[in-house]
């Protein structure tokens, strides 16, 4: 034993930090240099913030209201975290380090709805989409630590709407921009700065990848292309690297492959590596700083998959298995307290 404090009062060595997030502890008592040495080394509980990830409804074959999170930091299973208002699929989601919110989709209509991370529970109406009609499939969705950005969409003809909110107000959606054409069947990630759209369905070209500034309302501008056209993709980021797994490509069906880009720098994709499963769409990405996810998905017409599968986002190559979704099912939205839009 070693004595920490003078007196005798205290002996017992402490547990050393297992990481810096909200839920990871250090057990016993420490003195204010010991804290601040590993605050400072970025290993200190609450020195940065949890990996909550929330994914939302989905289709198995039917839509399902149930909202169902997992902890990043460590390999597991998710859990049920509370329902949806309805039953919800072909939506998107995206979240701040505090709020998870969850756009459009099949039975969703126009309606925004949001939950509190850090407080398992049903989700509450937070306000409605801009739409010509009465709902909006497919769109995609991203996000920093202040807005939420909602792009493109099927509400009986592909749309080119671009609309945002900011999450920390409950209301309605405003107009933002305009993607470079209408399309739905798309996914989308961030950086704390800029929001990259991947692909799609619609009348533009399925190899597209398109920015905004998310700070500022614009239309896209162009980024560069996938190798390949792609749709019914997912994809997640940390704050410097986006990676979509392509989803469809045309001639192929289903696709294994998963590419990616720097966020800062326009340009082509370029090969990240294979999927844990043969092939695969309709997957839903999210990620922390370091680790990225693909939650379920369609494997065929008949068949989904409830499992989460991981990369480390620095480093190239496969897909490798985290856990399992609480039942197999496609098409749902995730998010997460820690993806790269937070940075």
């Amino acid at each position: 034993m070693t004595k920490r404090y003078l007196g005798n009062i205290i002996t017992q060595n402490p547990t050393a930090p297992a990481g810096p997030y909200e839920d990871s502890a250090a057990s016993g008592v420490w003195s204010l240099a010991e804290a601040f040495a590993y605050s400072k080394a970025g290993l200190w509980p609450t020195a940065g913030r949890s990996q909550t990830a929330i994914y939302s409804g989905g289709g198995s074959p039917s839509a399902t209201n149930i909202i169902q999170s997992f902890n990043l930091a460590t390999t597991g299973n998710a859990s049920d975290y509370g329902d949806l208002l309805g039953s919800l699929t072909a939506h998107t989601s995206f979240a701040s380090s505090s709020r998870a919110v969850f756009a459009g989709g099949t039975n969703g209509a126009d309606r925004i709805e949001y939950v509190t991370i850090s407080s398992s529970g049903n989700a509450a109406d937070f306000g409605n989409l801009i739409t010509t009609g009465s709902y909006l499939l497919y769109p995609a969705g991203l996000s920093n630590s202040t807005r939420g950005i909602v792009a493109g969409g099927d509400n009986g003809d592909n749309q080119n709407i671009i609309q945002y909110i900011t999450i920390a107000t409950t209301g309605n959606a405003t107009d933002f921009g305009d993607l470079d054409s209408p399309r739905d069947q798309f996914s989308a990630a961030a950086s704390p700065t800029r929001g990259l759209f991947f692909g799609g369905s619609g009348t533009g070209d399925k190899k597209t990848i398109q920015y905004v500034t998310i700070a500022t309302t614009s239309n896209t501008v162009d980024f560069g292309d996938f190798s390949t056209e792609s749709w019914f993709n997912g994809s997640l980021s940390n704050s410097t690297r986006a990676v979509t797994q392509l989803g469809t490509i045309t001639g192929s069906g289903y696709s294994s492959t998963m590419e990616y880009v720097t966020i800062a720098t326009t340009g082509n994709s370029t090969d990240f590596g294979d999927i844990l499963t043969s092939s695969i769409r309709e997957t839903a990405g999210t990620s922390s700083a370091t680790r990225g996810v693909f939650c379920g998905g369609e494997l065929s017409s008949t068949n989904n998959t409830n499992v989460i599968q991981q990369i480390t986002i620095a480093n190239t190559g496969n897909a490798t298995d985290f856990g399992d979704l609480l039942s197999s099912v496609s098409n749902g939205g995730a998010t997460s307290s820690a993806h790269g839009g937070l940075a």
